[in-house]
């Protein structure tokens, strides 16, 4: 029934065509109706129908061509897109804002480290080499590939696993491309013990640096080969899989072997970049006795390398500097977020006392945090500001406020009291238990109200999914630990106890 599929065209062809002889009959009556009472003004209206027409078949005309011309200079714009130039103008602009964020860290050795590589990173997207990491588990054949690459022996070939114990870098020529290629060897992966561990953390660190990436097996891929593959692949590592030592394998065994990998690695690594090689094949013993060592066959990764380079190269390398400029951002980031934390908890330490002390000097019936509002509104303003985010007065006093009201009807008004003067009920006196309890908990509701005001600005200013409710609650419930409580008492005893104790006792000099 695949006429089926044309026949609304069919009916819409016949309602044009029908609509348009109804349309001709009905300007050809008008016509006549027209010319029995004036010929001239019939000539007229007909003279002006023909040039409607005329205009509406030129301006469908231009419009056409206008609408394909954008088509073709949309694709030209996004093949553009996709050029090395605008790549690396990407890597550039990341760099120089990584510039910018570490210019606000305050660790001096930090902030020359992170600048020390930016600046290699700079250089780095200049050069003319292409980093190729060769990277895969120990004694899979990384260095017999190398050898097999440079054609001269460069390292131990056939060695026990372990013997590659740092990345060593060969330079390397292939016809065909006018850029030099930076050959890397690195330590092998899934090795024992720490020296194991360390060495693939240094292994993992090199292919993360790779323009391209050499990942060598011998046989099937295991999952704990799989899962690096995949780490690095995700986070953008141009990789080409190397199945290598065919030698040991039958014609139809090393084509089965490769259909598999191929198919495991559906999604990560296209079908064309699995390559087979032999780059030290075993020797043959010949029916004379004598022995032959074949030569490596590596022509199929060679011709590979060379197309994806020739290719993707240039972008690869402006990838490449991207992924770790983005890195080094995220570093300096941590570092800032961690100045800025530590600024942010001064901040709060030094204002739950300044609002203990309001409460103590000017007792309440309740600890109500309303009246320590103008405390809380100059704690945000000044932690806004550790956040590098302006904030009014107003408006601190707004959110003070508002944060104020959250905590009362969450109940943790009376919970901070309750908590808190078990603590503090052995170390004052019954006189003075009332002020103490109630200056310790405007402390201690302060300290919750800046925690959260600080989740508030590393969150841009964003209270998040759960909003200004579920972070109280979350702050709350991490300041109220034994052994935060114990600690927080023993110095609100310090700074506030102990002070008020004192002026009773000059009090009572006094009245003495």
């Amino acid at each position: 029934m695949r006429w089926l599929r044309f026949l609304p065209l069919f009916i819409g062809v016949i309602f044009i065509l029908g609509m348009m002889l109804w349309l001709v009959d009905a300007l050809s009556r008008l016509y006549y109706v027209v010319a029995l009472g004036s010929p001239f003004l019939a000539n007229l209206l007909l003279l002006v129908l023909i040039s409607l027409l005329v205009a509406s078949i030129g301006v469908l005309v231009y419009y056409s061509r206008l609408f394909l011309r954008p088509r073709k200079q949309r694709r030209s714009r996004l093949l553009k897109l996709k050029a090395p130039k605008d790549k690396t103008e990407a890597a550039e602009a990341t760099l120089q804002a990584v510039r910018r964020q570490l210019d606000t860290i305050q660790d001096t050795i930090a902030r020359q480290a992170l600048l020390n590589r930016s600046r290699q990173l700079e250089e780095n997207l200049a050069r003319k080499q292409f980093r190729v990491v060769v990277f895969g588990a120990g004694s899979a054949g990384k260095t017999s590939l190398v050898n097999a690459l440079m054609g001269r022996i460069v390292g131990q070939v056939g060695a026990p696993m372990g013997t590659t114990t740092g990345g060593e870098t060969y330079s390397l020529q292939l016809q065909g491309l006018n850029r030099e290629i930076w050959l890397t060897d690195t330590p092998g992966i899934l090795e024992a013990g720490i020296i194991g561990t360390e060495r693939e953390q240094q292994a993992r660190h090199l292919a993360t640096e790779a323009d391209l990436l050499l990942f060598v097996l011998d046989t099937d891929l295991r999952q704990s080969e799989f899962a690096p593959l995949k780490a690095l692949v995700e986070i953008g590592k141009r990789s080409l899989v190397i199945l290598n030592k065919t030698d040991r394998y039958a014609e139809t065994d090393q084509a089965q072997l490769l259909a598999r990998l191929r198919e495991r690695l559906q999604g990560a690594v296209a079908p064309q970049d699995v390559v087979a090689v032999a780059a030290n094949p075993a020797a043959v013993r010949l029916e004379s006795g004598d022995i032959f060592q074949p030569e490596p066959d590596i022509f199929a990764l060679i011709q590979r390398m060379a197309e994806v380079l020739r290719a993707e190269g240039a972008d690869l390398i402006a990838d490449n500097i991207l992924l770790q400029s983005q890195r080094l951002g995220e570093e300096a980031r941590q570092l800032i977020d961690a100045q800025r934390r530590r600024q942010a908890d001064k901040i709060v330490e030094r204002f739950q006392w300044i609002g203990a002390g309001v409460i103590a000097v000017t007792p309440l019936p309740g600890v109500d945090l309303l009246a320590t509002a103008a405390v809380n509104a100059q704690m945000v303003v000044e932690l806004g500001q550790a956040y590098s985010c302006d904030i009014t007065l107003a408006e601190g006093r707004e959110l003070a406020l508002s944060l104020a009201k959250t905590l009362t009807s969450l109940g943790l008004v009376k919970g901070a009291m309750q908590l808190l003067s078990i603590g503090l009920q052995t170390n004052v006196a019954t006189v003075l238990a009332g002020r103490a309890v109630q200056a310790v908990s405007a402390a201690y509701l302060t300290r919750i109200a800046g925690k959260s005001f600080i989740e508030y600005f590393r969150q841009n200013q964003d209270w998040g999914d759960g909003g200004m409710t579920e972070v109280v609650q979350r702050q709350f419930e991490l300041n109220r630990r034994d052994e935060f409580i114990k600690v927080f008492v023993q110095e609100a005893i310090a700074k506030v106890v102990t002070p008020l104790v004192s002026e009773s006792e000059r009090e009572e000099e006094m009245r003495g």
